[in-house]
């Protein structure tokens, strides 16, 4: 076993920090404890491990992985899409906990047709209340735009879409509990994906005394048949939406794709699969030329237009849609350990990673931008792990912020036909001096002294050599 259930020949054992067991029963989810507040029953280490078994393969879990805490919640705060499995948590919450449920829905960008109707949906399903924020400004300016700054991208490819947006939407459940006066929260997120990580380190890091309560991991319901089964059962109004064969996650950076055909890596994706890009090979046939202004690392403006960052990116989603930029297929390692293949559209993201790299071509030092880059990896790790709110990514962006101070200046960019190149940058503080890099005769460069450089530089290849030789 692990994480803090530790099974003995004859017993399991409890350590001491799961003593206060009612408070924290989340961090026990899917262990095998008997009895709370650790009086443990003794067991055989057989029928332990056959009660773990069937649980598995029952789809549930022992009681006392919940028993904790059901019965003594008062009040729970719902992150809410008002599809299907939100809308079915929304009463399964109140009759397995006993609590008032408040829906918690947050405006990243995913659609004003996603936003339709929520409260009704929300109140129907037994909801006390459905609190909306819009936080679209705050998630550009506070969380994508730091990763575009520090140039995280994770596995080469992936712009940590999905990853970006489940903290800034749990740090506002945080914020909502604290005004609601609910003592836990709850999300809709599976076993096997990374969500349901993401959010709860972020629950752990800004209270750490919310209760967490995540139905994938505890109910019997195993599909969308079992979750229209119960909706009908509790009078909960299904959503009549038209179900998609894709698993998508959209907000203003990205749209994700999952599922289906996509579950096989040898598979090309529809054409009509895409939504915010047209294909490449539909695209304008005459390019677009854009200039993106920045300042210390972070995007200002688009043709000379200063906008706010959620505007400069919806103007960048738009422009860079029609021209199919954006499209990325990718097979990924998840955090809990499984691979995935997802299909991703990020048109103005990756119109803002070019821009910023190649205006770093003329701000940072060599010996500087190899550092970067070798951060970059990290700090992108933490973010698609849900470590936002970790100490180490703090410190890294603090170190992206200072370095990127002289970041300031230009990039003039074409777009066609789902490409992006880059046509010019300028900024006040290049490091690029045309008087030096220039081949004709400068008084800054004698180009005599590269004999003397060269001659040390290749000393220890020189040495090596000569012992080879024998000379």
């Amino acid at each position: 076993m692990a994480d803090g259930s530790l099974l003995y020949h004859d017993k399991v054992s409890c350590p001491t920090k799961f003593q206060k067991f009612g408070a924290r029963t989340s961090e026990l989810q899917g262990h095998v404890v008997a009895g709370n507040n650790c009086n443990v029953v003794r067991t055989r280490n057989r029928q332990a491990i056959k009660a773990v078994l069937s649980s598995e393969k029952e789809g549930k879990v022992s009681p006392a992985t919940n028993g904790g805490l059901r019965g003594k919640l008062k009040k729970v705060v719902l992150a809410y899409s008002g599809g299907l499995d939100t809308s079915v948590i929304v009463p399964w919450l109140r009759e397995n906990y006993g609590c008032e449920v408040v829906c918690f829905t947050a405006n990243v960008g995913q659609g004003i047709k996603e936003l339709e109707g929520l409260e009704e949906k929300a109140k129907a399903s037994g909801a006390c209340q459905l609190v909306v924020k819009d936080l679209q400004e705050e998630f550009v300016r506070d969380f994508i735009f730091p990763c575009l700054r520090a140039g995280a991208i994770f596995e080469r490819k992936y712009l940590l879409g999905t990853s970006m947006a489940r903290p800034v939407i749990a740090k506002a459940m945080v914020d909502v509990a604290k005004e609601v006066g609910a003592d836990a929260v709850s999300h809709g997120c599976t076993g096997k994906g990374n969500d349901q990580v993401r959010f709860e380190l972020t629950f752990f890091a800004l209270n750490p005394e919310l209760n967490v309560v995540a139905p994938w991991r505890e109910w019997d319901i195993q599909g969308r048949e079992d979750a229209i089964e119960y909706a009908k059962k509790h009078n909960v109004p299904v959503p009549v939406t038209k179900k998609s064969i894709y698993s998508r996650d959209r907000n203003l950076w990205h749209l994700s794709h999952e599922g289906d055909i996509l579950e096989d890596p040898a598979n090309e994706p529809k054409k009509d699969m895409y939504m915010m890009s047209v294909d490449p090979e539909d695209a304008p046939n005459k390019p677009e030329y854009i200039e993106i202004g920045i300042v210390s690392g972070l995007p200002v403006s688009v043709n000379g237009k200063e906008l706010s960052p959620a505007s400069l990116l919806a103007e960048l989603n738009e422009i860079g849609g029609r021209h199919g930029i954006g499209r990325i297929d990718m097979v990924e390692n998840r955090l809990v350990g499984m691979k995935s293949r997802g299909v991703y559209e990020t048109p103005g993201g990756t119109i803002l990673f070019a821009a910023a790299r190649e205006l770093e071509s003329l701000t940072l030092d060599r010996e500087t931008m190899q550092v970067k880059d070798s951060i970059a990896l990290k700090y992108a790790e933490l973010v698609y792990a849900g470590r936002w709110f970790d100490p180490l990514r703090e410190s890294m962006d603090a170190f992206m912020e200072k370095i990127t101070e002289t970041t300031t200046g230009s990039v003039t960019l074409k777009l066609y036909k789902g490409s992006v190149s880059v046509t010019g940058r300028k900024s006040p503080y290049s490091l690029y001096r045309e008087d030096i890099s220039s081949f004709e005769s400068g008084h800054i460069y004698n180009q005599a002294d590269a004999a003397g450089f060269i001659k040390l530089y290749g000393l220890p290849m020189r040495v090596r050599a000569m012992l080879e030789k024998g000379i």
